[in-house]
C-alpha cells in the first residue's frame, strides 16, 4: 500500500509541475522536512536548507513572472522542457526499486510517468494560454496565470495530504483534456472541409 501511495504522490506531484515547475518542488522540500514524506535516499538533498532556499526564491519569481502579458508566453519556451524535468525528479524522489536495476527502473518509470505527466499538462496550459493571449491580447493572462498557480499549489498540497484524491483529480482532468481535444480536432476537422465548399460555391 505504501508503494501505491508513493507513486500517487509522485506522479501527482509531476503533474503540478505543468501548472508551476518550482511550486511542488517547494512543496515536497517542506513536506520532506515536516517528516509528511519521505525521499529516495539518492534525493534526499530536495529536504536539505539550501535547497528550501532555493525552491522558495524560484517559486514566488515564476509566479510574478507569470503575471506579466505577452512575457508569460515566452517562458513557456523554457518552462517547457524544465515542467519535464522537474515531475521527473519529483516522481522519482518518490520511486524507490532495489536490486541490481533498480536505479534504471526508477528514472525510467520517472521519466515516462512523472515526465509524461508533466509535459502534458504543460502543453495544455501553453494551448490555453496561446487562445487566452488570442482572445484578450494577452490582458487575460494574468487571470489565466493565477489559476494556473492557484491549481499548482492545490494538487501539490492534495498529493501530500491526500494523494488518493490528489491522483483522481489528475486522471479526471487527463480524460476531460482527451476529450475536449478530440471534440476541438473533430470541428477543426469539419471547418476545413467546408472552406473547399464554401470556395466552389463562392465561384460558381
Amino acid at each position: 500500500m505504501d508503494i501505491v501511495l508513493s507513486v500517487f504522490i509522485g506522479v501527482s506531484l509531476a503533474a503540478a509541475c505543468g501548472f508551476r515547475v518550482f511550486v511542488p518542488m517547494l512543496v515536497l522540500c517542506i513536506a520532506a522536512r515536516a517528516s509528511a514524506i519521505q525521499l529516495d535516499p539518492s534525493l534526499a538533498f530536495l529536504a536539505s536548507t539550501p535547497a528550501l532556499v532555493c525552491f522558495s526564491v524560484a517559486t514566488v519569481a515564476e509566479i510574478l513572472a507569470y503575471k506579466i502579458p505577452w512575457f508569460d508566453h515566452a517562458l513557456d519556451t523554457i518552462a517547457s522542457p524544465a515542467a519535464i524535468i522537474a515531475g521527473t525528479l519529483v516522481a522519482g524522489s518518490q520511486f524507490t526499486f532495489t536490486g541490481t536495476n533498480g536505479d534504471l527502473l526508477k528514472w525510467g518509470l520517472a521519466a515516462i510517468v512523472g515526465g509524461g505527466a508533466a509535459g502534458a499538462v504543460q502543453a495544455t496550459t501553453v494551448i490555453g494560454r496561446g487562445a487566452s493571449t488570442m482572445l484578450t491580447g494577452g490582458l487575460g493572462n494574468p487571470i489565466f496565470a493565477t489559476v494556473e498557480s492557484g491549481s499548482a499549489i492545490v494538487l501539490s498540497v492534495l498529493a501530500v495530504v491526500v494523494p488518493v484524491v490528489a491522483i483522481v483529480l489528475v486522471i479526471g482532468a487527463a480524460i476531460a483534456a482527451f476529450v475536449l481535444f478530440r471534440r476541438w480536432r473533430g470541428r477543426r476537422a469539419n471547418a476545413q472541409r467546408l472552406v473547399p465548399v464554401m470556395s466552389s460555391a463562392t465561384t460558381t
